[in-house]
């Protein structure tokens, strides 16, 4: 039975922490083929107590700790890595708690040879409480959202563009190479991106199930999709053809609203054009939120949908707007 090394990136995750390692050391995959590496950007708060503690009581998992002092997710990858020992490597998050098959699951598809690197679909609940933090776990979910990230919502298996927490065998890493450290984020895709180009697949199974705990306020919610923007752009100099058309609109629609807003200076008619396309897209973001509001009954989201999607997306656009014309990330 193969060997599992699950690598863990994370920095001041205390308030999930624990519950990612009960749900790694309750996996129905033989705890003795297991071993769980955490590559910590040197935390502030309790995470590194946390994980000590629950090793002194969970002693049969093999647990260890890295220290990530770049605090990248990509160098603590890589870092987790190198220390593991394992023939196949499961790349988990310390906002999830997967399945308790998710490790077998995960080990059998690829053992099937359906990809190089294989994954499943997020469950995406909320962080904190209240009418906001459930909308925006909603929202995250939603296609009007993330387009079509399969990995938030499909329920059929497929071969995909990417994968969020991929298991793929250690050698992988000797072919194409490890995580890319000149990236804050959008590392899962560029990996992916090098294997499509290697001829390999990226396998998604809907069976291989972890839930993710969303950001809890639009606050976080719009620093996360901005950082997400930003580094994407960053990313597809290198590989243009992996743009897809739902990454492209939220720029766009971005630069429209500028374009208008600064035209309409000059060519007032343009201020009308602007108010047709801002209302279409809130009588769009409403209508699905009335949808969904109906699915779950829950009036209260009718408002908090609109407002967690509509951060998404300008947030994601004016940071890739932002990235494109930044004298400084064309220098990297």
């Amino acid at each position: 039975m193969p060997r599992i090394s699950i690598i863990v990136p994370c920095f001041n995750e205390e308030r999930t922490i624990t519950q990612l390692l009960s749900a790694i050391y309750n996996q129905d995959y033989p705890r003795s083929h297991l071993e769980v590496i955490i590559a910590d950007g040197l935390s502030t708060d309790s995470t590194r107590q946390q994980i000590t503690s629950f090793h002194q009581s969970h002693s049969d998992l093999a647990l260890q700790v890295i220290d990530n002092p770049k605090r990248l997710i990509p160098a603590g990858l890589n870092a987790a890595i190198a220390a593991a020992k394992g023939t196949t490597i499961v790349r988990l998050d310390a906002h999830c708690v997967p399945r308790p098959d998710y490790l077998s699951r995960s080990q059998k598809a690829l053992d099937s040879g359906l990809g190089w690197n294989v994954g499943g679909v997020w469950e995406i609940k909320p962080s904190g409480q209240g009418w906001v933090a459930a909308s925006i776990a909603i929202a995250a979910s939603h296609p009007l959202g993330v387009g079509d990230a399969f990995y938030r919502f499909t329920r059929q298996p497929k071969e995909v563009d990417t994968v969020p927490f991929g298991a793929f065998r250690r050698d992988l890493v000797n072919k194409i190479g490890g995580f890319d450290e000149t990236l804050h984020t959008n590392e899962d895709y560029e990996f992916n991106a090098r294997i499509r180009h290697a001829k390999g697949k990226i396998w998604l199974d809907p069976d291989i199930k972890a839930t993710y705990f969303a950001r809890p306020t639009l606050s976080a919610l719009a620093r996360q999709y901005a950082r997400y923007g930003f580094w994407k752009y960053k990313m597809l100099r290198h590989y243009p053809h992996t743009l897809r058309f739902r990454q492209a609109l939220p720029p766009l629609f971005v630069l429209s609203l500028a374009l208008l807003t600064l035209g309409g200076l000059i060519w007032p008619w343009l201020h009308g054009v602007l108010w047709v396309e801002v209302v279409s897209y809130f009588l769009l973001l409403l209508g699905a939120a009335v949808l969904k509001t109906l699915e779950v009954k829950q009036i209260k989201l009718l408002l908090g949908i609109p407002l967690a999607i509509a951060t998404m997306h300008l947030s994601w656009g004016t940071a890739f707007l932002w990235s494109l014309f930044s004298p400084g990330v064309r220098k990297v």
